[in-house]
């Protein structure tokens, strides 16, 4: 008899494991799926200007372009601040949250920047009060898509390194196919780009890690310069 009960009791616990872990991965993918309707696929984050002068013009110069925004950008601001909010969420420190959001926004270098993050951000905001996710933020207020994305993950209960890992994939994966309709790429090259830079979403999350503070910021000339001379571009597919 004891033997079974022993039995049953591992059996119990190795099931509630396997369906923590699954739920876990489940919410994960998601948050960062690109059919999560926040119209991330709608902002080229400058590339389509530097795709129509003439900067980026093929897989290789993509990659470069993206290589060096997830490494000098993403890795030093949206995911700092991301595993920060996280941290703040989860001690339901408001005040803590706000200024974050406060910071992320400010590190926006353009205005197109800033609406690219303020107009996903407000996105998800509708899309957590249907999931009863709880934020500080009210309709009408500037909400940073890093900010919510922290919320949503927190309330999940994934773990920092899990929600920084999926929210760099969903941004990497949103900006090769932008390229996809811009250089254009065809869907191999695509392809072969996400698995080339998936190794620098692992170096992103350890530089990260590093990063204090009063460090988080970033100066990516070009970008900016793309992004600012994109709202008077001629013709585009993308709002920035």
């Amino acid at each position: 008899m004891g033997t079974v009960t022993t039995s049953t009791v591992t059996t119990s616990t190795v099931t509630s494991n396997i369906v923590t872990t699954d739920i876990s991965l489940l919410r994960l993918l998601q948050l960062s799926s690109v059919g999560l309707p926040v119209g991330g696929f709608a902002f080229s984050q400058g590339m389509e200007y530097a795709i129509d002068q003439g900067w980026v013009k093929n897989k290789a110069e993509v990659s470069d372009w993206i290589g060096l925004q997830l490494q000098q950008s993403v890795a030093r601001i949206d995911l700092p601040v991301l595993q920060r909010c996280m941290a703040a969420a989860k001690q339901q420190d408001t005040e803590r949250l706000l200024e974050l959001n406060d910071l992320v926004l400010a590190c926006r270098e353009t205005k197109e920047l800033r609406l690219n993050d303020t107009a996903m951000g407000e996105a998800l905001f509708r899309l957590m009060g249907s999931l009863h996710i709880e934020t500080p933020f009210k309709r009408l207020d500037e909400m940073s898509f890093v900010t919510l994305f922290a919320i949503a993950a927190s309330h999940w209960n994934l773990k920092a390194d899990l929600a920084s890992l999926g929210f760099a994939w969903s941004w990497l994966e949103n900006q090769i196919a932008a390229a996809t309709k811009l250089v254009p790429l065809g869907q191999t090259q695509a392809q072969e780009l996400l698995g080339e830079l998936q190794t620098d979403i692992r170096h992103a999350i350890a530089m990260s890690l590093t990063i204090e503070e009063d460090r988080i910021g970033a100066g990516l000339p070009a970008i900016a310069i793309a992004s600012a001379q994109h709202e008077t571009q001629y013709s585009r597919l993308f709002r920035s």
